[in-house]
């Protein structure tokens, strides 16, 4: 040990899988009461390296101290009675219990042999009220919640625990900037009392707000570890991804059109209400809005996931219906769910699978698949969305998040849509891929495609868009362009406020 103002020490930490060396000879140490910001691209080893520590995967190389002492441990149980505790970036609850029930599993609550309900829904209103969240309740099923509630009550778990150190993947991914602040007053609470954080987020404004001191890794391999308060952005960014990186928001000027898609007043029952806009050929438009004010709901209503209860969507000036999902790939849509592990990907599946699933039918001739095409279709993707993948075989949950994300466009790509519904295109990627997921959208728009894109990012939504709307409580109140198009302006929309 070096000393006893760390808490955790990782030393040349080594993992090896099949075919690829993960983690090669890796480092993190992390001084009590502080936040340590691990950064690096998708697939430069920061999730491996955590999943290490809470014994999701056991090490090949490299020592561990925790606390003082030797760390050797047999499972996530035992990291949790040691006190460490993580919010993972990809979610995994059970769907059929409760909030209270998914916080509390395996610690429930008993009087005697009965597990006591109500002191776990009590304990459970006790920590939302800490996080200030008023729109989950502690007997909500889970499978009735949005991504980002479901993000919310994991971070309620987490903090649940007292831990001494708590690990948090991508924990304000799906969060509203409301959301983010009361997280970063509990983070700084915590810190106080001497709680350590290990913080892994993309957001580069969260990283130098919320952290004392950075680790970078990239491509498996330890860069740097420096204070906060001694890096830039462009320093950080330059060591995530080991050139710079001229611009995140690469924004072609398009050749905007005639009017593509109109929606007109739209309503789905106790989601939106008499909504309405129209969407140009090549023009990005964006979505804003807080959590909850109906931005999903809408785009899940134009695509036929949603049913409406009034309005009517117009197609190239004429009036269409659409009951289904189905329906709208006919009339040449395309929809990138913003939880692309549950909604989007077929996990277990490969790139192929994945890539061709929409599209199966053009490739069966006298009921049999065409390998032949099948595999050139879904080389072209590979190749045109620069997918880092081993093969077109690779099964997709193998991938890191970026390109999980290019997989999804290229599989809606291969359908030849006019019109492209992204919902959070870039959450929990990295800043390198980010902008290449940017490249890929105003491409689509040069070629004169018809995007609608969700974002919690206003920077994003204004580096990006070329109007963009805003959603208050399930109506549309306002739409913003050019000089408009301000974060102030699009907070005071969100908030119902005139601007």
């Amino acid at each position: 040990m070096t000393g006893e103002s760390y808490i955790l020490e990782m030393e040349n930490i080594s993992k090896f899988f099949p075919g690829v060396h993960a983690l090669d000879q890796v480092q993190l140490r992390v001084r009590r009461g502080t936040v340590h910001a691990l950064m690096g691209e998708n697939g430069a080893g920061k999730s491996t390296l955590m999943k290490i520590l809470i014994g999701v995967l056991k090490k090949d190389g490299g020592t561990i101290h925790y606390d003082g002492g030797p760390y050797e441990i047999t499972g996530i149980r035992d990291a949790l009675q040691k006190g460490i505790s993580m919010i993972f970036q990809e979610l995994h609850p059970i769907l059929d219990m409760t909030v209270a029930e998914n916080i509390f599993i395996g610690r429930e609550s008993r009087k005697g042999l009965f597990v006591d309900k109500k002191k776990m829904l009590e304990d459970t209103q006790e920590l939302l009220d800490r996080l200030g969240v008023d729109y989950i309740r502690p007997s909500d099923k889970m499978r009735r919640l949005s991504a980002a509630k479901i993000q919310m009550v994991e971070i309620c778990k987490a903090l649940s625990y007292n831990a001494k150190l708590i690990i948090m993947d991508e924990p304000t991914s799906a969060l509203t900037e409301d959301e983010c602040k009361k997280l970063f007053e509990i983070i700084r609470d915590l810190k106080e009392k001497g709680t350590a954080f290990i913080f892994i987020s993309h957001k580069m404004d969260e990283i130098f707000q919320i952290s004392d001191e950075i680790t970078v890794m990239r491509d498996g391999k330890y860069i740097l570890t420096k204070p906060a308060d001694q890096m830039t952005t462009d320093e950080l960014i330059k060591a995530m991804v080991g050139r710079e990186i001229t611009s995140v928001f690469p924004k072609q000027q398009s050749q905007i059109g005639e009017p593509v898609l109109e929606i007109k007043g739209i309503s789905s029952k106790g989601a939106f209400e008499n909504v309405s806009f129209s969407i140009r050929k090549g023009e990005i438009f964006g979505l804003a809005g807080l959590m909850g004010a109906g931005r999903t709901e809408v785009a899940e209503g134009i695509f036929g996931f949603r049913k409406l209860s009034g309005g009517e969507i117009w197609l190239h000036g004429k009036k269409i219906n659409i009951r289904s999902p189905q329906d709208a790939i006919r009339y040449k849509m395309a929809f990138l769910t913003e939880d692309r592990k549950y909604t989007g990907l077929f996990l277990p599946l490969s790139v192929s699978d994945n890539v061709i699933m929409p599209s199966v039918k053009q490739f069966l001739k006298a009921g049999f698949l065409q390998k032949n095409c099948v595999k050139k279709a879904v080389q072209k993707g590979i190749d045109q969305f620069a997918i880092k993948t081993p093969s077109a075989r690779q099964t997709v949950n193998n991938l890191s998040g970026g390109n999980q994300q290019k997989v999804l466009v290229a599989r809606w790509m291969l359908t030849d849509p006019d019109i492209i519904i992204l919902d959070e295109p870039t959450r929990g990627i990295d800043v390198g891929t980010k902008a290449e997921i940017h490249k890929i959208m105003s491409g689509l728009a040069c070629q004169g495609k018809t995007v609608l894109m969700i974002s919690s990012e206003m920077p994003e939504l204004i580096g990006m868009c070329d109007r963009i709307g805003v959603m208050h409580k399930g109506q549309l109140s306002g739409i913003l362009e050019g000089d408009e198009m301000t974060q102030v302006n699009i907070m005071r929309y969100a908030a119902g406020l005139t601007v």
